[in-house]
């Protein structure tokens, strides 16, 4: 006796499907960065007024040397009232992240999306040629996935 399917026949792959976005297409290349000299409460207001809550901290060749977020200040803030000593005279180098990880601009956007969920970071900087060309947020790859939601992907 033969087993039929009753689920019919799968319709073959169009040929015309779409190939993933690429983060590059996503990024955000005109960004705020801070310097590694810079105060820290210069930092916080900035992050306040652009609501923003982090951002790659350069040198004058804009090659990335590491990140600054909100929590890097709150710690910063935090330090400086248990120990009793005086926020001014502290500086971005002292409390960025310095071993920053980045992302290739020519992932596409769901490999962008699994180093999002396997490394927990809000932001990814992109570098080219030792220098800081753009950031991915998980904004960025929430609104690329919303934009090619109706699209067949390879």
């Amino acid at each position: 006796m033969a087993i039929k399917s009753f689920q019919g026949r799968r319709a073959q792959p169009k040929k015309d499907e779409l190939e993933p976005a690429l983060v590059s297409e996503y990024m955000t290349t005109k960004l705020i960065t801070f310097r590694p000299d810079q105060p820290v409460s210069d930092v916080v207001e900035s992050l306040i007024k652009n609501r923003i809550s982090g951002a790659p901290v350069v040198n004058e060749n804009n090659e990335l040397l590491g990140i600054i977020s909100e929590g890097d200040c709150i710690k910063h803030i935090s330090d400086s009232r248990y120990y009793n000593m005086p926020m001014d005279n502290n500086t971005v180098d002292k409390h960025m992240v310095k071993n920053v990880d980045t992302i290739d601009g020519n992932l596409n956007i769901f490999e962008a999306a699994e180093k999002f969920l396997k490394a927990k970071h809000r932001r990814f900087p992109i570098v080219e040629n030792g220098k800081l060309v753009g950031q991915i947020s998980q904004k960025d790859i929430l609104i690329a996935a919303l934009e090619q939601k109706g699209s067949n992907w390879k």
